[in-house]
């Protein structure tokens, strides 16, 4: 158990930390964040993942949730879309501040900055909570020290369902660590697939078609001077993947940084 647990509370399995709910902000019927508090022994960088769960029963149900606060912040942050009947999002969608959550030991994950090859402009792609992860990175120094441009995309179904994203963007400018810094080199690109919206189409179609380049001003994704991050569902990563394979880009991982890296721990 960390030390931010409250005296009293349930013991741990002994691969996880037992942590404390400090908010909860539901933004559709499908989509909330909440806040914990963060183990003092918990290190993990910007853009991991790590397995939480929820006490009760004889064994706990994890699944893997993107850490959307950067790491180096006080307590953590995480982005969840609520599944009628699943598992574990039928419970935790009602959770409260002061509830419990199970948060195992080992983060990890691709969509780290160590998985990059040097660059000069970042794109990340992400659909729903696939911002997850980015939410952390944009708000991590280490990000705007090593590319000159970032380009944060989301597409979500409703236009309501972006609100998180914007809300975090928004926020960031008066981030005192690094509000200064991101406001003049961070974009935020969203499309919406099932209401009206400026932008209704998928981020695929925009890339395919040119029309995202187009719209920002910046040349075609080019190996030489571009790094991608994908994170959302299984069909856009595997676009995704393909258009970025298709305009020259190798991709990399912790152990061989290369030029574009994918979350695989969310799309089965």
């Amino acid at each position: 158990m960390s030390d931010s647990a409250a005296a009293g509370a349930i013991a741990a399995p002994v691969d996880c930390h037992v942590e404390r709910v400090t908010l909860v902000e539901h933004f559709t019927d499908r989509l909330f964040r909440f806040r914990t508090t963060r183990p003092a022994s918990l290190r993990f960088r910007s853009g991991e993942f790590v397995m939480i769960g929820l006490p009760g029963g004889e064994k706990p149900v994890f699944r893997a949730y993107s850490i959307a606060s950067p790491s180096w912040d006080d307590e953590l942050e995480f982005f969840s879309i609520k599944v009628p009947g699943g598992p574990l999002t039928e419970r935790l969608q009602r959770i409260a501040v002061g509830d419990e959550i199970l948060i195992k030991k080992k983060p990890t994950g691709t969509l780290v900055l160590d998985a990059l090859a040097p660059g000069r402009r970042l794109w990340m792609l992400s659909t729903g909570t696939g911002i997850a992860p980015f939410a952390s990175l944009i708000r991590d120094p280490e990000t705007y020290e090593k590319f000159d441009e970032v380009i944060l995309t989301q597409s979500c179904r409703r236009v309501a369902e972006l609100a998180y994203g914007e809300n975090t963007v928004r926020d960031l400018v008066d981030d005192p660590l690094v509000g200064e810094i991101a406001a003049p080199r961070l974009t935020f690109y969203t499309t919406v697939t099932r209401e009206p919206h400026p932008r209704s189409f998928r981020i695929t179609d925009a890339i395919a078609s040119g029309r995202l380049f187009a719209d920002l001003g910046v040349p075609p994704l080019d190996p030489a001077t571009d790094r991608v991050m994908i994170c959302g569902s299984i069909e856009m990563t595997r676009d995704c993947r393909a258009l970025c394979a298709a305009a020259g880009l190798d991709e990399g991982s912790n152990a061989k940084p290369a030029h574009f890296v994918v979350e695989r721990a969310f799309v089965g």
